[in-house]
C-alpha cells in the first residue's frame, strides 16, 4: 500500500455519474497543537486496496481502516466509528472558504467521496462499496480542539458547526477491501428522518431535536445517553 500524490483522482464525468469513493486515505500519528498531541488527522491517499474490519469498542480498538492511526482513543475510534466518510463536493466549497487548497483526507476523513449526500444520509443507512463491504451510518463527526489546531483556522470549531456539514462515522457491517473508484450504493434505508445534518444540529446547536435521536435504533449508546440528558 502507497501513499498517493496529491488528490488521488481527477473529476471527470464517468466519476460523477456514479456515487463513489474518490480516495481512501490513511494516516500516521504526529504531534499537532501547542501540547504537541499525537493525532492522525493528516491523513493522506493510498493506492490499492485498503482493507477495513471492526476494530472493536472505543478505548480498545482504533481505527477500522488498515494502516491508519488514531491518536486519542478514548474520544476517537471503535466500533461506531471504524470509518470516516466526508464528500469531495464539501471540501471544495471550504477551500472558498479558508483560501486554500484542501486535498483528500485533509479534514481526517477516511473516504473522500463524489455523488454521495453524506449530510444527507440517515442514521442506519448501509453504503454497499465495491464488492465486498457494507459500512452502516452511525453519527456525524463533532469537532474537536484538535480538528482546529490541525486546520489553523481561527473560531474554526464555530465555522464547522455553522456550516452543519459533519461528515458521517461508519461502522462496519462486513468487512473487506475498499479502493478508490469503488461504487457506493444505498443498501438500506431505515424509515425515519433522523440525518447526519438532523442529528449534527440536535447534538450541538438545536437541542429541540434532540429527542428524535433517541427513536432511532441504530444510534450508538453514547450519543443515546447524551440526547437523553440533554433532552
Amino acid at each position: 500500500m502507497e501513499v498517493a500524490d496529491g488528490r488521488a483522482a481527477s473529476y471527470g464525468p464517468s466519476v460523477l455519474s456514479v456515487p463513489s469513493v474518490l480516495s481512501v486515505n490513511v494516516g500516521a500519528l504526529r504531534p499537532v497543537g501547542a501540547r504537541n498531541r499525537p493525532t492522525g488527522i493528516d491523513k493522506r491517499p493510498v493506492d490499492g486496496p485498503v482493507e477495513v474490519r471492526a476494530p472493536g469498542p472505543r478505548g480498545v480498538g482504533g481505527s477500522g481502516v488498515a494502516g491508519d492511526a488514531i491518536g486519542d482513543r478514548r474520544h476517537h475510534g471503535g466500533d461506531d466509528q471504524a470509518v470516516y466518510a466526508y464528500a469531495r463536493e464539501d471540501l471544495d466549497a471550504w477551500e472558498a472558504d479558508v483560501g486554500r487548497e484542501l486535498p483528500s483526507g485533509a479534514f481526517g476523513e477516511n473516504l473522500t467521496t463524489v455523488g454521495v449526500d453524506v449530510t444527507g444520509a440517515l442514521i442506519g443507512e448501509r453504503w454497499r462499496i465495491g464488492d465486498e463491504v457494507v459500512l452502516q451510518v452511525t453519527v456525524p463527526r463533532i469537532p474537536c480542539r484538535t480538528f482546529a489546531a490541525w486546520l489553523g483556522v481561527h473560531g474554526w470549531i464555530t465555522t464547522f458547526t455553522r456550516r452543519a456539514a459533519p461528515g458521517a462515522y461508519l461502522r462496519v457491517i462486513e468487512p473487506g477491501g475498499i479502493r478508490a473508484g469503488d461504487p457506493v450504493a444505498i443498501d438500506h434505508r431505515p424509515d425515519h428522518d433522523v440525518s447526519i445534518g438532523v442529528a449534527f444540529r440536535a447534538l450541538t446547536t438545536e437541542h429541540e431535536l434532540l429527542p428524535l435521536l433517541l427513536e432511532v435504533d441504530d444510534l450508538p449508546a453514547a450519543e443515546r445517553e447524551r440526547a437523553r440528558r440533554r433532552g
